[in-house]
């Protein structure tokens, strides 16, 4: 009878036991989604302490502070959408995984941040808006503090929507738009926005034809040779040289927030001294690595690994040094506008406000990064290791260009840009190449590649770059601005009419 009742509470038991394994199954995935959440409140409340500490002694320590907490905010909402950019073409090629991809962008956003950020900030803070036509230095700084709200509310409607939207759109249409609100159309200094306007039109232009043309080069010098592997060991060096080389310049150019600064023509010098180095250390370990590769595109894959990985990473060096601006320009602002109000004298950006920007997009990113990297990486046109070494390698140089200059330009624009322009190039390429055509006659039997299909909705199937997301983001970049600006105008109107 004892064993008997022994055998019927031994399945009881079990089950009890199940489920409370499954009761504790489901409350871990329910939280799993406030854990994000969680994080970035707990960092948000740090940041208003940082700010707090340093800012002590300040007018306005409080307005600083907030301002402070919504800079955190929109660095990480930039952290969400707009870092993907940089890794997604080396995620999407399956070069790296989506957490080494995550490690690599987060590490060097802070360094670009942190080195190379503060001058595309001071424009923001100060080359847009003239605080001579604001009534107040507490009105001025209510408009910062609305800009940073639309910005940021908008970005991360747009992450919600997994569309990635240009920040630098979203900022500069906040700046505008509570600036107008405050001051009049007046108090905007259009000859500076003009500037700013013509580089986002050049920009994924610039950045799609750089991309297009590695990429052309890449295919006529190593793809279509009989012999892929030798025309790598020769070729990969030489573009792994030129990335170094260029990185280098810019930062001799004054690319480290002013630590140093070697004139234009020795920058140069110095960029061409680090890439011939860079190529002679690169090319012996280019030839090791192939060693026993067949003489395929396969085996290209594995050589474009490691540059690929290397130019995602001055991606997100150049990003960190340009568009951190977004979210720590506004609180600049309004730090130097409190100071002035109150005698003092205007020593820099402090470097607690850049500490804020960088490791905000880095939390950002890593929170909530993935999701987009996934649709720019795959999702738009197929990448290799070899494309997508084209589309960062010219999207760092773009950014890296416009950094130099003090010209806040949008990242997301320029990697976009370089995604589409290598598709519509490879598309191009595929109709009209002779080296091609010739390189495929001479593997098979002499018969040239089939012709595009005649039939209209087999050739827009076969597309190599998918016109809807075009059209989805190109449409997502024309409403960033006006819509980033009107919200910006109400929240200042509601901020003024609170505080005044």
């Amino acid at each position: 009878m004892a064993n008997s009742q022994v055998q019927l509470r031994k399945p009881t038991l079990d089950k009890d036991l199940e489920k409370l394994t499954l009761t504790e199954q489901a409350t871990h995935f329910v939280l799993r989604s406030w854990t994000g959440a969680g994080i970035s409140l707990v960092f948000l409340l740090l940041t208003m302490a940082i700010a707090n500490t340093f800012a002590t002694g300040t007018p306005g320590v409080l307005v600083i502070a907030v301002t402070a907490a919504l800079a955190a905010y929109m660095a990480m909402n930039i952290g969400a959408n707009d870092v993907t950019n940089n890794v997604g073409a080396a995620v999407g090629a399956r070069a790296i995984s989506m957490g080494g991809a995550l490690a690599i962008a987060a590490v060097f956003e802070i360094a670009g941040a942190l080195l190379a950020g503060r001058g595309v900030a001071e424009t923001v803070a100060s080359g847009i808006l003239d605080r001579a036509n604001f009534p107040s230095s507490e009105v001025f700084a209510w408009a910062m503090m609305a800009s940073l709200v639309s910005a940021a509310i908008w970005i991360n409607i747009a992450t919600l929507a997994n569309a990635p939207i240009s920040t630098t759109h979203a900022i500069i249409g906040g700046v505008i738009g509570a600036g107008a609100a405050a001051s009049g159309l007046h108090s905007v200094q259009w000859e500076a926005m003009g500037l700013i306007v013509i580089s986002w039109t050049v920009s994924p232009i610039l950045g799609g034809v750089i991309a297009a043309l590695f990429l052309f080069f890449i295919k006529e010098t190593i793809i279509y040779r009989d012999d892929k592997i030798a025309a790598a060991k020769t070729w990969v060096p030489v573009l792994v040289a030129i990335m170094a080389g260029a990185f280098s310049a810019f930062l001799a150019t004054g690319g480290t927030n002013g630590f140093y600064h070697v004139p234009f023509g020795k920058a140069l010098l110095v960029g061409l001294a680090v890439g011939v180095l860079t190529y002679f250390v690169t090319r012996p370990i280019v030839r090791r690595h192939a060693e026993g590769l067949d003489n395929r595109n396969q085996s290209l894959r594995t050589l474009f690994r490691l540059p690929l990985i290397c130019s995602a990473a001055l991606l997100s060096f150049a990003h960190g040094a340009n568009d951190v601006s977004n979210a720590v320009g506004p609180l600049y602002g309004v730090v130097v506008a409190l100071r002035e109000s109150s005698g003092s004298a205007n020593a820099g950006i402090p470097l607690w406000v850049m500490v804020i920007g960088a490791f905000g997009i880095s939390l950002g990113l890593l929170l909530f990064g993935p999701r987009l990297i996934r649709i720019v990486g795959s999702e738009i046109t197929k990448l290799n290791p070899m494309r997508a070494f084209c589309v960062a390698l010219s999207s760092a140089v773009a950014v890296l260009t416009a950094s130099a200059f003090a010209i806040p330009v949008s990242s997301t624009h320029i990697a976009v840009g370089a995604v589409f322009g290598v598709g519509l190039f490879r598309e191009w390429y595929t109709r009209n190449s002779r080296r091609r055509i010739e390189y495929i006659r001479s593997r098979g039997n002499g018969i040239a590649p089939e012709e595009p299909s005649a039939n209209p909705e087999e050739t827009r199937r076969r597309y190599l770059v998918r016109r809807s997301h075009f059209m989805t983001i190109v449409s997502a970049w024309i409403v960033t601005l006006p819509i980033s600006a009107m919200l910006s105008a109400l929240v200042f109107l509601a901020l003024n009419a609170v505080f005044s």
